[in-house]
């Protein structure tokens, strides 16, 4: 097999392990405050990563790496996490889902911005046709919806696509599953001090689907899920692979219309078809100023 084709195979898996983390989030936050959420996440799966990482004898970063550790721990391991949690006290998983439409838009125009890349001038105005799409469904389609949850997911989807972008240009150096635990291993002091401060003061209030939530959360979407994922663009390439991201919405609606019976409204599915149409475009149009 070669590298592309296993890059879109751990591409894949990684995408349908991401698929569940919105609905299993939603689960966890109707008992547990998204804070400690976050921080409990984050700090269980970088304890698993440096057991990773010693026990495979794996070397320390170089020091010019830090930085873009930072960045990703900052995306997609408090950023995202965090911004999710707290719009899903707002709205409900079907809705937010559709923002996950855009990921793609910004992972490549942060993958661009990266590269230090000028890309046609087309590429900008499908992202904004994309945003405006999302946008108007949520204020003209949806006008009970709450304001605020759609301002925090919107938040959450840019800076997951900064910490998508800047993970996928690092793993080419230290490896796919090195990345996210040594993101993990760097918040985790932070990590642990949080979980102390926002502790679950009584623990018998935390149902069981709550505690799956949170299993889930931690141990596939924050930790086998990036292996996979990175491990994906690291060998199959950010912009090819990167394409494995349209198939997430669908499939996290199909979790959630099975799993937590929420109706999916036929203009969801219409405004996120929409949103794909704009989707492929720019993604096109950003992989040709790659390669010109």
């Amino acid at each position: 097999m070669n590298r592309t084709s296993e890059g879109w195979i751990w591409g894949a898996l990684g995408i349908l392990i991401f698929s569940g983390s919105l609905p299993a989030t939603r689960l966890a936050v109707i008992s547990i405050d998204p804070w400690f959420l976050t921080a409990a996440r984050a700090a269980i799966a970088g304890v698993i990563g440096l057991a990773l990482l010693i026990g495979l004898r794996q070397p320390w970063p170089a020091r010019r790496d830090y930085a873009p550790l930072a960045v990703v721990s900052l995306g997609v391991i408090v950023g995202f996490p965090l911004l999710t949690a707290l719009a899903l006290r707002h709205i409900d998983t079907a809705h937010s889902i559709l923002f996950t439409g855009l990921l793609p838009l910004a992972t490549a125009g942060f993958g661009v911005l990266r590269a230090g890349e000028r890309p046609d001038p087309r590429f900008w105005l499908l992202a904004l046709t994309g945003g405006g799409v999302v946008a108007g469904y949520a204020l003209i389609l949806q006008p009970g919806a709450n304001l605020l949850g759609d301002g925090l997911m919107l938040a959450a989807i840019a800076i997951c696509g900064l910490g998508y972008a800047e993970g996928g240009v690092l793993s080419r150096r230290l490896g796919g599953w090195q990345v996210i635990c040594w993101a993990l291993v760097l918040t985790l002091p932070v990590s642990l001090v949080a979980v102390a401060i926002t502790r679950v003061p009584d623990w018998t209030m935390v149902g069981t689907a709550a505690w799956l939530g949170l299993g889930y959360v931690t141990l596939f979407s924050m930790l086998i899920g990036f292996m996979c994922w990175y491990r994906g663009l690291a060998l199959g390439g950010i912009a090819a692979v990167g394409q494995m991201q349209l198939l997430q919405p669908f499939a996290a609606l199909a979790l959630v219309a099975v799993l937590l019976r929420e109706r999916i409204a036929p203009g969801m599915v219409v405004a996120m078809l929409a949103v794909l149409a704009c989707v492929i475009g720019a993604r096109h149009l950003s992989i040709r100023s790659t390669q010109s």
